[in-house]
């Protein structure tokens, strides 16, 4: 058994297509189909479900993709901390993020950069609670970057990085611009700009209005914490952001950031790894960059300018 033939297995699983994955091992078509033959015949189980086009992984062969990614997540591994041995952490490390928690990634990125300058690192900033989990299961990505349950399954381990807080961002013009603080039902009765309810923090945020007795009606939505900035800039809009996204723009000209209360409404964000031991050298030298690194002080200050929050 051959680590091309495990690496060409989990390809086929993730692409759903001999010719794609065959490109994304730069190998042909035939080369590809082959190897998997090979790899069938010699384990004594039908892996691929053949007809006219690919489909499917039979339940042998689903099962045996979970040892291939494990195999080679550990070879990898194993060259990683080789190579770290020998000359310092190189190689490319894999984060994954939600989307309202991208704006902290940097944090560490930043340090461990500094720290490991061999490293490249590549965030994937658009992935929700429940991708990162399986991602990490799948040894797809080394760290995530997420929001983190009352309860976390054995399989990972956890270092909490901040409280997610939520403030009312609106202009200048605006009558709640004037206060220290708006209710969470006042900013339901805005014409509001909000993220798609198939992201995780339009869902922690619908539960919190719910909690307050009211239900936003947004006009517009989307899947970008940017987007929202935007469209409050035009006059038309108010919007519910992370604070700590206001540690990237700050508090734009024309706008105002007011905290919300009644709920006083925190979510805990974190960094998960695996537990598996030894686990990725990647992932152990990102934790240590996490228990060094305050982030959530940092997120607790604009740009060049005082301590949140601001009203």
């Amino acid at each position: 058994m051959l680590f091309r033939q495990l690496e060409y297995l989990v390809a086929l699983s993730r692409e759903h297509h001999f010719a794609r994955a065959a490109q994304a091992c730069s190998v042909s078509q035939p080369a590809l189909s082959e190897a998997i033959r090979k790899l069938e015949d010699e384990l004594d189980v039908p892996l691929v479900r053949r007809g006219r086009k690919y489909e499917g992984l039979t339940p042998e062969g689903e099962r045996i993709v979970v040892w291939a990614q494990r195999i080679l997540a550990d070879r990898d591994a194993l060259r990683d901390e080789v190579g770290a041995l020998r000359c310092g952490l190189s190689g490319r490390m894999r984060i994954g993020s939600v989307p309202t928690a991208s704006a902290a990634v940097s944090l560490l990125t930043g340090p461990f950069c500094t720290e490991h300058p061999l490293v490249t690192v590549e965030v994937i900033a658009d992935l929700q609670s429940e991708d990162i989990l399986r991602q990490l299961q799948n040894f797809e990505i080394d760290a995530g970057i997420t929001y983190l349950p009352e309860e976390l399954s054995g399989q990972f381990h956890a270092i909490p990085l901040y409280e997610e807080r939520y403030v009312l961002l609106i202009t200048a013009a605006d009558g709640l611009a004037h206060q220290s603080t708006a209710t969470w039902a006042e900013a339901a009765r805005l014409p509001l700009c909000l993220l798609n309810e198939s992201m995780q923090g339009r869902r922690v945020l619908d539960g919190v209005f719910a909690r307050a007795g009211a239900k936003p009606t947004p006009r517009v939505e989307t899947d970008s914490v940017a987007a929202l900035f935007a469209h409050v800039r035009t006059g038309r809009w108010a919007s519910v952001v992370p604070h700590a996204w206001l540690h990237v723009f700050g508090v734009p000209h024309g706008m105002r950031a007011v905290p919300l209360v009644e709920p006083d409404w925190t979510v805990p964000v974190g960094l998960v790894t695996t537990s598996q031991q030894p686990g990725s050298v990647m992932a152990r030298a990102l934790t240590e960059t996490a228990t060094e690194t305050d982030v959530a002080g940092a997120l607790e200050r604009l740009p060049g300018g005082p301590a949140l929050p601001l009203a």
